[in-house]
């Protein structure tokens, strides 16, 4: 049986003609009343009831019918959802992003203006450090992934590319001698407790952080490691000790904590998008699109 043998039909259905069918369909009525034939001996039923005044559905006819229109329906809903899919309107775009993301401006503005443009696409969000979205985007479990590096560990077989650069705050408890200070730099802090994320926890910062203070003399000694950021904020607000975080989450504000601009080189991280090379997919194109009218970076044509 194959679709045309139901358009055919379900046309003489809805006509109770065979001329007019054969009109609508723009073929000729003798090969259309052929094929309904064929399709009746195929299905070894009596489809119509004929005469040379009426043409009429017989009870199975009448049964056929409902399945063939939802037959017809569904092929029609696969294309249109084919097509779609093709133009980057529909599918599931899986996106990775880094915990301090949804403390800017960035993320929730992105979101919006996709789920308005593409509203038929379900839009997977997953929290993940750096490293691990470097991994899933290996795996194909994510499309793309908005990053946090310095450039030391980007990855050779990925496509990494720079929205803009945050700089490093120092988090201290506004107590601290330090506190009242309008600029730092990390020689100051040699003498300080550093709270930090735990080893091997996929993010670059700990590599940056001691780099940092290796460069201002000194080796930072970790007294307390905790793998959320507004976690570690509230252990400087306890008096355990000092942190360095990206910028963005200077907007955590809790009670006893200030944030301090460090003035040592390279005291930054970057905000980067990773994705896989080769040819962009259409769900992702649309992604990228929303993202460069946003005019949060650079256009994306390229690599890093």
């Amino acid at each position: 049986m194959e679709l045309r043998h139901l358009r055919y039909f379900v046309a003489v259905a809805e006509e109770l003609n065979f001329t007019r069918a054969a009109e609508r369909l723009h073929i000729a009525q003798p090969p259309l009343s052929q094929q309904i034939r064929a399709l009746e001996q195929q299905l070894e039923v009596e489809l119509f009831e004929r005469s040379k005044r009426r043409v009429a559905l017989t009870d199975a006819g009448q049964r056929f019918l409902g399945h063939a229109r939802r037959i017809l329906d569904e092929v029609e809903q696969a294309a249109d959802d084919a097509r779609r899919a093709a133009r980057g309107e529909a599918g599931e775009l899986r996106v990775g992003f880094t915990s301090s993301l949804p403390f800017t401006t960035l993320l929730p503005g992105l979101i919006s203006d996709y789920r308005h443009h593409y509203p038929q696409v379900q839009l997977t969000l997953r929290e993940m450090f750096t490293a691990q979205q470097f991994e899933a985007l290996r795996e194909e479990r994510l499309d793309v992934g908005f990053v946090r590096y310095h450039g030391q560990e980007n990855p050779s077989d990925l496509l990494l590319r720079v929205i803009h650069r945050d700089p490093l705050r120092l988090v201290i408890h506004d107590r601290h001698p330090l506190a009242s200070l309008p600029l730092l730099a990390l020689e100051q802090l040699r003498e300080e407790d550093f709270i930090s994320y735990p080893a091997g926890v996929g993010t670059g910062l700990n590599v940056l952080v001691r780099q940092l203070c290796l460069t201002a003399g000194f080796e930072p000694k970790i007294v307390q490691e905790a793998r959320e950021a507004t976690t570690q904020i509230g252990l400087v607000a306890a008096g355990l000790g000092v942190a360095l975080l990206p910028s963005p989450l200077e907007c955590v504000q809790m009670k006893g904590v200030r944030y301090l601009p460090i003035s040592d080189e390279g005291a930054y991280l970057s905000l980067g998008l990773a994705t896989r090379p080769g040819l962009v997919p259409p769900l992702l194109a649309g992604f990228l699109d929303c993202l460069q009218n946003r005019k949060e970076m650079e256009p994306i044509k390229g690599s890093t």
